[in-house]
């Protein structure tokens, strides 16, 4: 008999951002270890993400269903031992995925997980005496998982996902447009990372002024109203939320000249297929590890960090000093429209 196929469990379940950066660590472990059966676990709204890596299996968790709590994560330990996996990466390491860690462990499935490295993020987002230095990305961090079970990555090898087909809906929005393309998601989870819309007005009709770029506003459908609101009146920029579905969004994404994103899960979607990602950041900042992949400095925009010194203020901007929500609206509008009319 020969020996059993190595099969890896690649275990994320939070928010689409996270699930989004696991790409470039596996994609370089599909290229890398071609004999491995790879599988990755995450909710079922996420498998999109991972549809353009050839022979990379994906689990829905249903952690509000039958993957809910203690004897859900029995029952996901359970479905992987079944279908063989031999080793598990938990690139989450909170206290759901330790649970379905530990059912494994009985098993002789060798486990690994992820380091958040909460005391040094800790030590950035203290409101003095902070210790300034980028800290290892989300990238890296998740690639040392796999390299600790015994896959070594060397994550420069990425090749950024292939281009989808332009969807329908989209080449009606473009109308046989054949200029630079370009994508703006506007909004993030808190107000703190969202640049205001009075700004953010100012920057499309900079960028529609200038005539040479269609501008496509990305969210969710309930964000529609909104975003119509914000382009109302403006050439060259049209609204796509609401109007895909989420492949379909990946598809029409591959397709663009650049995005430019809050420090949100759009960034990272479009940085996976090798676009230009240019962000804005509020209370949060790169050096925290969230930069989409492969970009260069030049593409942050931060906010005035003389007047807001404590920025970071936290992990993911969900607490800041009064007075802080507003930090974000110290990058002007022309700075902004500046670099992406420069760029594109």
């Amino acid at each position: 008999m020969g020996e059993k196929q190595q099969h890896i469990a690649i275990l994320r379940l939070s928010a689409m951002g996270d699930v989004a950066m696991l790409v470039p660590a596996v994609q370089v472990l599909r290229a890398s270890y071609p004999e491995l059966k790879i599988t990755v676990v995450s909710k079922a709204f996420h498998k999109p993400i991972f549809a353009a890596i050839p022979d990379v299996s994906f689990l829905a968790a249903e952690v509000r269903g039958k993957h809910k709590g203690i004897l859900g994560m029995r029952s996901l330990a359970k479905e992987l031992k079944a279908q063989g996996v031999t080793h598990l990466a938990d690139c989450h390491n909170v206290l759901r995925s330790k649970m379905a860690r530990s059912f494994m462990s009985f098993s002789g499935v060798k486990r690994a997980r992820m380091d958040k490295d909460r005391a040094a993020k800790k030590a950035l987002c203290r409101p003095v005496d902070k210790i300034w230095k980028p800290l290892k990305s989300s990238h890296q961090r998740y690639a040392e998982v796999l390299g600790e079970l015994g896959f070594p990555l060397d994550l420069n090898q990425f090749v950024p996902l292939n281009r989808g087909v332009m969807p329908q809906t989209a080449l009606e929005l473009l109308q046989g447009w054949t200029g630079k393309i370009l994508g703006i998601a506007p909004y993030a989870a808190f107000g703190s990372k969202t640049y205001s819309d009075a700004q953010m007005r100012e920057v499309l009709q900079q960028i529609s002024g200038a005539n040479k770029v269609k501008v496509l506003l990305f969210g969710g459908p309930a964000e529609r109203e909104s975003l119509l609101k914000l382009a109302s009146d403006l050439e060259h920029i049209e609204v796509v939320a609401g109007l895909l579905k989420f492949p379909q969004e990946l598809d029409l994404i591959s397709n663009l000249d650049g995005m430019l994103a809050m420090d949100s899960g759009n960034g990272h979607l479009a940085a996976n297929f090798g676009l230009p990602v240019y962000t804005i950041w509020g209370v949060t900042h790169p050096y925290l590890g969230f930069a989409p992949f492969g970009q260069n400095e030049g593409n942050w925009l931060l906010p005035d960090l003389e007047k807001y010194p404590a920025i970071p203020t936290s992990v993911y901007g969900k607490n800041y000093p009064a007075g802080y929500e507003n930090a974000i609206n110290s990058i002007p509008s022309r700075q902004v429209a500046d670099l992406l009319l420069q760029n594109l």
